[in-house]
């Protein structure tokens, strides 16, 4: 396989050789791993993708994982004496032998032969002695299994490489990473969990990047897009073109053949504030966007009717409830508004709900049902606690349809090719669960309900971000815990054949349900601390590559993918929109 040229070398020539295998009796090569000495002038990195002539003509592919020294001297101490009993001035009359050594892990086995000889490769260890060079381009996509991406497009005609990133190899070797489609979006897998301590907007800007390669690769008139914004305004100006890029973002976008545009089609749906009645302005960071709609939750908004059910309130109510007596109460009081029932007719809004029968009569609570009375007092206490007391304002007595819109009734006119931005980043806890489940719901039962018909007037594929996933799907039970999960696992496990996909990120994999990222078909780690990597989520990484992965550089991330043996470190271009509050200080 020739690599790009390098000096005065041309891609035609055969790539430089940088060592030999090496198999000892204390370190043997096997079919998963090998090792090689490196010439004494080569530089080697974690990693790099190597190539090793392998029995038959073909090519063994592997990720080099780590680099050692080995010498001739038996122990430290000899090294201490041979130079004078620690001189460090002196000179040692007889200089240590010593290597450099790689350890490689195994990625794949290539046949050149057509037709091939052995169609399922040579996973025979690397003999001893055998020559390593760097891979090229091409060799390193047959070593994730790129090719085969490749092959299926020319066969089927159905564009499914996704541009992810690019890898960038010691030798200078530039290489474009795809994902495939098919276990990005479905069938064969789906979602996308993003982790990591790795700096500020990373994450997002990766997602962000995602996104856009999705929509510009594999049909953006067949995708809708509902983004979650939770931080500060930076979701806020994703239509807005990006000043400034530099020549080198502008080389790497072209380089992975995408445009570095902003989103089309955007639409902005922002919360109601305490504020909002009088001033007219969201309860959002910074200037509101040039076109936006308010949403807001009345009563009605979050219990429902018949025709349209809301989210309800057990999204609301987030404590312990190991009898359900809450759950009870919650399934009386929804069940008694939504069918118009005689006791609950009069109960239209908050206030009613919260301080007039059949809940609570002169500031007393009542017994409903065979619910207590002493139940219903704490049903009260925490939902007046989220709907009043504590509330940032997107709680309203009645809401004016020509002012602020149903966000339910919203997501249910999502189309394809639009991308929906959904701010909540100065709702509290309990609201940002509101909205979530509210989305999660209602794009979970348009898919799953819909008939055959139905699924012709909907989008082919819905994508939802979503940061801070550990709040909504948290790995351990807790008093955090609310009916949302349900949902999470449910479109975590089916949202592949639904055509529902979830592009999460979180700065600590190990806090989100063992289900949810387990799920996850592909997963893109940034800088981490050792502790977290230490946690049981991050098993799918040799402890090699743990021990590289703390000192990530910002903008750099982990990629393990289905069809790759193992992870690999990629770069990737910043978003083509507006940065706010993420320029770099001059």
């Amino acid at each position: 396989m020739a690599n790009e040229s390098k000096g005065n070398e041309t891609s035609t020539e055969v790539p430089k050789i940088i060592g030999k295998a090496s198999a000892t009796e204390r370190d043997p090569n096997s079919s998963e791993k090998f090792y090689f000495w490196l010439g004494p002038e080569e530089i080697v990195n974690p990693f790099d993708i190597v190539e090793a002539e392998q029995m038959e003509g073909t090519r063994t592919f592997g990720l080099v994982t780590n680099i050692k020294q080995i010498t001739d001297a038996p122990s430290h101490l000899s090294n201490y004496i041979s130079s004078d009993f620690g001189n460090t001035a002196t000179i040692p009359q007889t200089p240590r032998q010593g290597a450099n050594v790689a350890e490689v892990n195994v990625l794949a086995n290539y046949d050149p032969s057509e037709p091939k000889r052995y169609p399922m490769g040579i996973y025979m260890p690397v003999q001893s002695e055998a020559r390593v060079r760097f891979a090229d381009e091409s060799g390193i996509h047959v070593a994730l299994g790129i090719d085969k991406m490749f092959e299926y497009e020319r066969e089927y005609q159905e564009k499914v490489t996704i541009p992810a990133g690019m890898i960038r190899m010691s030798n200078g070797t530039k290489v474009r990473v795809y994902l495939d489609k098919r276990y990005v979006l479905g069938p064969e897998g789906a979602h996308v969990n993003i982790a990591g301590i790795s700096g500020l907007a990373t994450k997002t800007s990766y997602a962000m990047f995602l996104i856009q390669a999705i929509l510009q690769t594999v049909g953006a008139n067949d995708i809708a897009v509902i983004l979650l914004n939770v931080k500060q305004n930076d979701l806020l100006v994703i239509d807005k073109p990006r000043t400034g890029i530099k020549p080198e973002e502008l080389d790497l976008w072209e380089f992975l053949g995408l445009k570095p545009q902003p989103f089309e089609n955007v639409r902005y749906l922002l919360p109601w504030g305490l504020n909002t009645q009088t001033t007219g302005l969201p309860n959002c960071y910074g200037e509101p966007p040039d076109q936006f709609q308010t949403y807001a939750y009345s009563l009605e908004d979050v219990v429902g009717n018949r025709a349209s059910p809301g989210p309800g309130l057990g999204l609301l109510i987030r404590v312990p409830d190991p009898w359900d007596t809450l759950g009870a109460l919650i399934g009386e009081i929804q069940q008694g508004i939504t069918n118009n029932e005689a006791r609950w007719r009069n109960v239209r809004t908050w206030n009613d709900l919260l301080n007039g029968p059949p809940l609570m009569r002169e500031g007393i609570p009542q017994s409903v049902g065979e619910v207590r009375a002493s139940s219903v007092g704490r049903f009260v206490r925490v939902l007046r606690r989220v709907v009043r007391n504590r509330q940032s304002g997107v709680f309203v007595e009645q809401r004016a349809a020509r002012r602020a819109v149903n966000l339910g009734e919203q997501i249910r006119n999502i189309q394809g090719g639009q991308t929906t931005v959904v701010d909540i980043a100065k709702l509290t806890d309990e609201e940002r669960a509101l909205v979530f489940g509210h989305i999660i719901q209602e794009v979970y039962g348009m898919y799953a309900g819909a008939s055959v018909d139905d699924r012709s007037d909907l989008p082919k594929r819905v994508v939802i971000f979503v940061d801070e996933l550990n709040k909504y799907a948290p790995g351990r039970r807790g008093e955090s815990e609310s009916s949302i999960l349900e949902y999470v696992l449910d479109i975590a496990a089916r949202g592949r054949s639904l055509g529902v996909i979830l592009v999460s990120a979180e700065q600590f994999m190990s806090e989100v349900h063992g289900q949810v990222v387990g799920n996850c078909a592909t997963k893109i780690i940034g800088r981490s601390d050792s502790s977290e990597l230490a946690d049981a989520a991050y098993r799918f990484i040799s402890q090699d590559l743990k021990a590289h992965l703390t000192r990530l550089d910002k903008g750099e991330l982990l990629l393990s993918h289905p069809i790759y043996r193992q992870p690999v470190k990629i770069e990737f271009p910043r978003p083509a929109f507006e940065l706010i509050g993420h320029e770099p200080r001059s």
